[in-house]
């Protein structure tokens, strides 16, 4: 028998949806995330995580890095906080 996916309803969202597998981190953040957060909406974020990556040329590996995506998931996910923006007035033109 194969196993189903939990549905929860999402916060972010408001839809009725899977649950992620588990939690993305390991503190009350990754928990809170798991519990209130669908799979969809977590997929965004990966997504708009990877353009904040790139567009400021983070470090993922400095505390500085961690910090600044850690704020801007809480603001993208749960709307707690300033997220920052990423300028793309520039795009097509460089």
């Amino acid at each position: 028998m194969t196993e189903t996916s939990n549905n929860i309803e999402c916060s972010r969202c408001g839809q009725n949806r899977a649950q992620l597998d588990g939690p993305p981190f390991r503190d009350e953040l990754g928990e809170r995330v798991h519990e209130n957060i669908c799979q969809v909406c977590w997929d965004e974020w990966l997504q708009r995580q990877m353009q904040l990556i790139n567009h400021y040329a983070l470090d993922v590996r400095t505390p500085e890095a961690r910090e600044f995506l850690r704020r801007n998931v809480q603001a993208f996910l749960f709307g707690e906080g300033p997220g920052d923006e990423i300028d793309t007035s520039m795009e097509g033109k460089l």
